[in-house]
């Protein structure tokens, strides 16, 4: 039988033994609490990154968002209108003859190959018209220039397809949507990416905007850069709907055998489709192989 001396030890051992226990339990609880709480900052650390990274702004999120591999859908052709939209008038003649001047394109885009001379600008008529017609390979395209409506750019134009300026070049911008048109005159313009749409003569045409101008079926007009002045040797051939400011010079008509033309050009569609996601190239070349003045 054990004495109390030897009873009191062994109750010393067991109490020692229970803290021993206690401590190692209280120690494995400290090092799995500091692993609970570690994993839970990495976790919200994680988070933080992955929100940064993927939200932010919109503009953030488009730059982070992998492009898409399918090409934006091209547009067709829709609702042609049949109605042709009347020229407009001057509320008063201009002098006849008047003057005009040409100067050198401002831009500083050097001139294209194209050799081009400004016309003088002397004893410019105001009346009368002048028949062109537009050979290309898609068909004729016969057109009436005004110098009513614009003397200036009439005779640049004619002084740019009397020198084969627009032979052998194509029309590089074509609208299908809500802008039916056309657009040409770009010497630069090659029928692929390299094609920029800022080509011209290396001088400029004077704006001659008629502010009750009324832009539609059968109206041609001069392109320009947004910037008073700068029209060149671009211009557009209305087919259809074209809800324009009065900003661009309309100097003449499109004939009935030309829109049909237009048309068939319209209805062959765009093949790329440019930056603005509405008008591109056409599909179907459009070359001018000829033109004729008389």
């Amino acid at each position: 039988m054990a004495t109390n001396q030897q009873r009191r030890e062994a109750a010393k051992r067991k109490l020692e033994r229970q803290l021993v226990r206690r401590a190692e339990q209280a120690k494995r609880r400290k090092i799995v609490g500091a692993g609970v709480v570690g994993g839970v900052v990495l976790i919200v650390a994680g988070l933080v990154v992955w929100i940064v990274n993927s939200g932010g702004s919109d503009g953030d999120q488009q730059a982070a968002t992998p492009p898409s591999s399918s090409a934006p859908p091209v547009p067709s052709v829709t609702n042609i209108p049949t109605e042709r939209t009347a020229l407009p008038k001057r509320p008063q003649a201009l002098p006849n003859p008047t003057t005009c001047s040409y100067p050198a394109d401002p831009s500083g885009k050097p001139p294209s190959g194209k050799k081009a001379t400004a016309p003088e600008g002397k004893n410019v008529s105001s009346s009368g018209t002048v028949n062109i017609t537009m050979k290309t390979t898609q068909g004729d395209i016969p057109m009436t220039l005004d110098r009513a409506l614009a003397p200036c750019t009439v005779q640049a134009f004619e002084a740019l397809a009397k020198q084969g300026f627009f032979t052998d070049t194509i029309c590089h911008r074509l609208g299908v949507t809500d802008l039916q048109m056309l657009q040409c005159g770009d010497p630069d313009a090659k029928g692929d990416a390299t094609t920029d749409g800022r080509g011209g003569p290396g001088f400029t045409v004077p704006d001659e905007v008629i502010d009750t101008s009324k832009y539609g079926r059968g109206i041609l007009a001069m392109a320009n850069t947004g910037q008073p002045n700068s029209g060149g040797s671009q211009f557009f051939m209305v087919y259809g709907n074209a809800p324009l400011q009065p900003q661009y010079t309309i100097f003449g008509s499109i004939s009935d055998e030309g829109l049909k033309v237009l048309d068939k050009i319209a209805k062959n569609g765009i093949g790329t489709v440019g930056p603005d996601g509405s008008t591109g190239e056409p599909k179907q070349q459009v070359k001018f192989t000829a033109v004729t003045v008389s």
